[in-house]
């Protein structure tokens, strides 16, 4: 097949047709829920769908801010999101510097265990978290959330494979110069690993800001929800603001777009070098 004088394997073609197929099939319920953010609730499921709305309500983006404190959620949630995220860079970075690089006795064993409660699901300890969290009287506080969260065994994983690929004689030749491990860990592997840091900045970001179960067991008080929590308010018993739901997730879902587009050429090169490709 030739294309202005370029020849293309019908392969080729195949391929790309592919991707954009699935591309869009993606991009869809992402495009629907914008369509049926400007929408009254009459037309949010009307069929067949008007995905450009002849008459749209842009005052569904002005009712969510005084209908429920929406303002004070995405407050909330961005706190917790951002402490959640600089400590687990910081617990997982350092904790995966001692596992790649230092030498102590049954480092493998000890990684390996550690590493095996990722295939523990969060529902099985779920019970054991809250009544732990309850003890420490930290129920209905942020920093619940924040203590069981700060550590991450997937983000020590990530972490360890990027620092293998990192030749031992650069930390031997940092320790002939006088350096400790903290600061071969500082001003060394921190700076290398920037493609690795970026991409569990990505998974941990958007992990705790889409949390929902966490925020409804330890959170009962309007003033600390979340903003997954808030948009249950738009449901009552009886009816459900659908228009208005869609309106406010369009708005929670601007800074998950925003961090990914920031580090994606990161989050790529990232993956590639932290062993996590197919």
């Amino acid at each position: 097949m030739n294309i202005l004088g370029v020849k293309i394997k019908p392969k080729t073609v195949m391929v790309y047709i592919t991707i954009i197929t699935i591309t869009v099939l993606m991009l869809l319920p992402f495009a629907w829920m914008l369509s049926a953010s400007l929408k009254v609730n009459r037309d949010v499921f009307a069929f067949p769908i008007v995905w450009i709305p002849p008459h749209p309500r842009w005052q569904n983006y002005v009712d969510i801010w005084t209908k429920i404190p929406l303002a004070l959620f995405v407050y909330n949630t961005s706190k917790l999101t951002i402490i959640v995220t600089v400590l687990q860079l910081l617990t997982s970075s350092f904790a995966a510097y001692a596992f790649a690089k230092l030498h102590f006795p049954y480092k493998n064993l000890l990684f390996l265990g550690y590493i095996a409660t990722i295939a523990m699901p969060w529902q099985v300890y779920m019970v054991p978290q809250f009544l732990l969290m309850r003890e420490f009287g930290l129920n209905n506080t942020h920093l619940a959330l924040i203590c069981l969260q700060a550590f991450n065994a997937f983000g020590v994983f990530l972490m360890r494979q990027f620092y293998m690929s990192i030749p031992d004689e650069l930390c031997e030749a940092a320790r002939i110069d006088g350096m400790n491990e903290y600061q071969i860990w500082a001003k060394i592997m921190l700076p290398l690993s920037k493609p690795a840091l970026s991409t569990l900045t990505i998974f941990t970001f958007v992990n705790t800001w889409n949390d929902f179960l966490g925020p409804m067991i330890y959170l009962t008080r309007t003033e600390l929800k979340t903003i997954q929590i808030g948009l249950r308010m738009f449901i009552s018993q009886y009816s459900a603001e659908y228009g208005l739901i869609m309106a406010a997730s369009v708005v929670a879902i601007i800074p998950v777009l925003v961090v990914f587009l920031a580090l994606q050429r990161f989050f790529v090169e990232g993956v590639a070098n932290s062993g996590l490709k197919g």
